[in-house]
Formats: structure tokens, C-alpha cells, sequence
């Protein structure tokens, strides 16, 4: 089994990485607000899944998680299915990142949000921008 990769150390890995790892911070949030994310591979596409809450001091360690690797093209699947609340630092992330991978000839898709999630998306029109998937499987198959 991998060992979980500290932040730091996911800044220095490729974008796609080997097997199941996970990035955590280690700041302790007030309990319920603790962000986690776990990344691993699924045929060259780095998946990302993220629980709990993106706010204005969780969003730069999802967007670390979304933009780490090196310069090579980043093939990456957000499965929004565990975030329970996002805000506009959140929104923005997601447009950093997706910019960040385009820019290198990856791209990034969403993935299986909830449906206040999902509606979030549509009304700031991200989902004209971002591909976003009602599966974490439609998202890679695309």
C-alpha cells in the first residue's frame, strides 16, 4: 500500500502518480471543516477526490491537488462527490486549475456533484467552461 504524500512532497511528483496516495493538511481546522483529498491513477488520469468543505483556507490545498506535477500535460477528474459546501474561492480554484492544465495540454473534468453542487456550477456557468460529469466513470470516459 502508498504512503500518504505530505503537500509539500505532491508539489515535486508527477501529475500522474502511481497507485492510490493522499494529500492532507496538516493544519487543524475546527472540527467539520477539515478538508481531505486522496489522489490516485486510473489509465494515465490523475483522479482527485475531494470531502468536506472548500472555503476561502481550504481552497489552496485543493487547487495544490489539482495543480501539482510537473510541466508535462495533466489528464485530471475532480469527484466533487464528497464536497458538502463550496464558495466562490472554491469557483475559482477550479478556473485556476482548469487554465493550469489546458495551458500544458491536459485538461480538467468535474465530476459527481451533489445537486446544490451542481447547481452552484450552473449558475456561475462553469459547467460551459469545465466539462462536469454525473460520474467519476463518465468523466474518464469521455
Amino acid at each position: 500500500m502508498p504512503q500518504p504524500v505530505l503537500a509539500e512532497e505532491a508539489l515535486a511528483r508527477p501529475c500522474v502518480l502511481a497507485g492510490q496516495e493522499s494529500v492532507d493538511d496538516n493544519r487543524e481546522p475546527p472540527v467539520g471543516d477539515r478538508l481531505s483529498i486522496t489522489l490516485a491513477e486510473s489509465d494515465g488520469v490523475t483522479v482527485v477526490a475531494a470531502h468536506g468543505e472548500v472555503d476561502r483556507d481550504s481552497a489552496p490545498q485543493l487547487l495544490q491537488a489539482l495543480t501539482a506535477g510537473d510541466s508535462s500535460a495533466c489528464r485530471t477528474v475532480l469527484n466533487l462527490s464528497g464536497i458538502t459546501f463550496m464558495d466562490s474561492s472554491g469557483i475559482n480554484v477550479l478556473i485556476v486549475a482548469h487554465r493550469s492544465a489546458e495551458s500544458s495540454g491536459g485538461w480538467l473534468r468535474l465530476a459527481a456533484p451533489s445537486p446544490s453542487l451542481a447547481r452552484l456550477i450552473q449558475i456561475v456557468g462553469l459547467d460551459e467552461v469545465i466539462p462536469c460529469r454525473p460520474t467519476v466513470q463518465d468523466a474518464l470516459g469521455d
